[in-house]
């Protein structure tokens, strides 16, 4: 059993105070962080849309994205410097409208550098992932005083 680094309302101060770009408003609320698992909401918004009504694809991989960096934090504790070094992202299906989007992003792997996950993305009441999505988080070295 993994023990969270950080519960769900310190992951929300931290990303509010280090990564305000992405987390203030109210649009992404963070449901469930264990260090091991964890599910973000976004709510509805027309400015999710493309041309033609879907949930856009840049939407779903930043969502995705920033699943993937809770599910870290909580796993490792507060190290805003974690990044992105690799997402693949697979669409499945078009979300159904006016819809929340559902993001459940899981560690596969966690070692002392890299991070293995893999995040899959839902409308809400919908158990069929609309896209599914692979990453790798680098982890900066602990600095030492």
């Amino acid at each position: 059993m993994t023990i969270a680094k950080m519960t769900v309302p310190e992951l929300e101060e931290f990303l509010r105070t280090e990564f305000p770009q992405a987390f203030s408003g109210d649009d992404i609320r963070i449901e469930q962080a264990d260090g091991v698992f964890c599910r973000l909401r976004q709510h509805y918004s027309e400015q999710m849309l493309r041309p033609g009504g879907t949930i856009s694809g840049p939407t779903l991989m930043a969502l995705a994205d920033f699943a993937m960096y809770v599910v870290l934090l909580s796993a490792i504790g507060p190290v805003g410097l974690a990044v992105t070094t690799n997402l693949n992202i697979n669409f499945l299906r078009k979300g159904t409208p006016r819809q929340d989007v559902l993001a459940e992003a899981r560690i596969l792997k966690l070692g002392k550098r890299l991070a293995v996950g893999e995040v899959g993305l839902f409308s809400a009441g919908s158990p069929d992932a609309i896209a599914h999505v692979t990453s790798t988080y680098s982890i900066p070295v602990a600095e030492k005083f």
